[in-house]
């Protein structure tokens, strides 16, 4: 019995061996592809005082410690005694570093940054399209966010490069211009569309930043460029507190505009109907355009690219 027990006890190690081997083989092939750990982000990227949060100076760090220390010093036993037990409880603290300016890429957007690194070389480039899903699916031939009937409607005759990348973020654009995605070729206008993908994490004057980050990069990779600067589009519901932050990094980035090389555009309201709303058939999910979407897009870009590409 003790030497059944045991063969059952090893053939089910065994199968338990295999299985394991299986799933973590999976596991494995899986962590290739996405190229294993995510790297640490890059050093935070220049901003434009336009867009710049206010932070205090290491010497005013300083200050304020100093203050602190004497209140602390100077309350009384009780007080004493609730800090002593609760050191965090009072206590000055820097603001927490924006990771919106951080030059990162998701391993999942590789291949797509490897394409765009290719097409930059070629060159043969007039204008960028540069940004996330909403400039990705430009490219779509049919479905619910179908953008290339459109595209080759208004835009085909054009030398247009489309670099939007279905999920970025402004830290992820940042890393692509920085990394292959703003060298090697010297187009004539940029149409810039980045940030929605920010809001669940970053404040809007962070993503502001990562906005301006991005246009200040672009001015330093190609020089020559006009950057056409739109605002965020609008998404979800008028009460959905996504609106207030993207009506607010909207504020703050127009401030960009130098009527020089960077040109803010918005055209937000026009997916919009008097209520506010944004019709089903404009942007079925809220946050995509549809191909009326994209029409609606096309035709108010189009008067301000043709003159920046004059």
């Amino acid at each position: 019995m003790r030497v059944s027990h045991l063969g059952w006890l090893a053939r089910n190690l065994v199968a338990a061996g295999v299985l394991a081997a299986a799933i973590f083989g999976f596991a494995g092939q899986a962590a290739a592809q996405r190229g294993g750990p995510q790297p640490p982000a890059g050093p935070p990227a220049p901003v434009p005082p336009e867009v710049a949060i206010a932070r205090p100076s290491a010497a005013e760090l300083e200050s304020v410690q100093a203050s602190l220390k004497k209140f602390v010093e100077s309350a009384d036993p009780a007080t004493k005694a609730i800090l002593d037990k609760y050191p965090d409880l009072i206590a000055v603290r820097a603001p927490s570093p924006n990771s919106a300016i951080a030059p990162s890429l998701s391993f999942g957007f590789r291949a797509k940054h490897d394409a765009n690194v290719e097409r930059a070389k070629q060159g043969g480039i007039d204008v960028l399209f540069m940004g996330d899903s909403i400039t990705d699916f430009w490219r779509n031939p049919n479905g619910p966010f179908a953008g290339k009937p459109v595209f080759d409607k208004y835009f085909g005759e054009m030398k247009v490069a489309n670099f939007g990348i279905s999920g970025d973020t402004t830290q992820g654009v940042l890393y692509r211009l920085q990394n292959g995605e703003g060298q090697g070729f010297t187009p004539k206008a940029v149409m810039l569309m980045i940030g929605t993908n920010n809001t669940g994490r970053n404040s809007a004057a962070e993503i502001a930043e990562g906005m301006g980050a991005i246009v200040l990069e672009m001015k330093k990779d190609l020089p020559n460029v006009k950057i056409l600067l739109l605002a965020v589009f609008p998404r979800q519901a008028p009460d959905n507190p996504a609106r207030k932050t993207i009506a607010d990094i909207n504020k703050i980035i127009s401030k960009l505009d130098d009527g020089k090389q960077v040109f803010y555009l918005d055209i937000g309201g026009k997916f919009l109907d008097e209520g506010g709303n944004i019709p089903r058939d404009v942007m079925s999910d809220a946050l995509h355009p549809s191909a009326k979407g994209y029409e609606i897009w096309a035709e108010a870009v189009k008067e301000p690219l043709a003159k920046l590409l004059k």
